[in-house]
């Protein structure tokens, strides 16, 4: 069977709704107001072990009343009483709006040398953020295509493809460069974009495009 062929399949057939979320992609990177960006940010320091379109929905819920941020994390872990851990992402949230008051996110982003450094940033500075959800708010507000998302469904899907040799049950920094840099070698060969492949990965698992 031509895995690599179904898998080319599965990508056109697709294509355009992929195409169609990166558009929304690429306008908050040149377009988005600040707080969009920061909405981002939030959406992906609750996505850690829980359904994207859950947090999207508790993202929504904390926007609509935004002096919420104000208050203490007790009330923000209340609008967002159905993520896992929400205590602790509600500390991550009040601690991160208390961090970029008054500062312009997109040129905090594009002011590093390069998206890589950004993301190295924003994983050593922002509670509740590791290399994951670092590129999956760097990728969603546009700046960072070239940057994987590992989370579980692209580990598997990895696996399954030979990229890797065993699903890690957790990621060191070291271990997380290391199979990106395989992932890329992987999307090159194949000739499906990085963001492309890992909603392609994503779809197979969820038959979902959203992430």
């Amino acid at each position: 069977m031509d895995r690599v062929g179904d898998l080319k399949k599965l990508w056109e057939s697709i294509k355009d709704r992929i195409e169609a979320r990166i558009s929304e992609f690429d306008y908050m990177a040149a377009k988005a107001e600040n707080v969009e960006l920061f909405r981002e940010l939030v959406f992906c320091l609750l996505t850690p072990q829980s359904k994207a379109r859950q947090c999207a929905q508790a993202c929504q819920r904390l926007f609509q009343q935004p002096h919420i941020f104000k208050e203490p994390s007790e009330r923000i872990a209340e609008v967002i009483h159905d993520i896992r851990f929400k205590n602790n992402k509600a500390k991550y949230i009040k601690r991160a709006y208390e961090m970029f008051q008054g500062i312009d996110l997109r040129k905090l982003i594009t002011g590093f040398e390069t998206i890589f450094d950004a993301r190295n940033w924003f994983a050593e500075n922002v509670k509740g953020f590791g290399y994951k959800e670092a590129s999956h708010f760097l990728r969603n507000t546009g700046f960072g295509y070239e940057l994987a998302i590992l989370d579980r469904h692209i580990l598997k899907n990895l696996h399954q493809y030979g990229v890797i040799d065993r699903v890690p049950v957790s990621l060191s920094k070291k271990r997380y460069l290391e199979i990106e840099s395989k992932m890329q070698d992987f999307s090159r060969k194949v000739e499906i974009p990085m963001h492309h492949l890992d909603f392609v990965f994503w779809y197979k698992q969820t038959g979902d495009i959203f992430k």
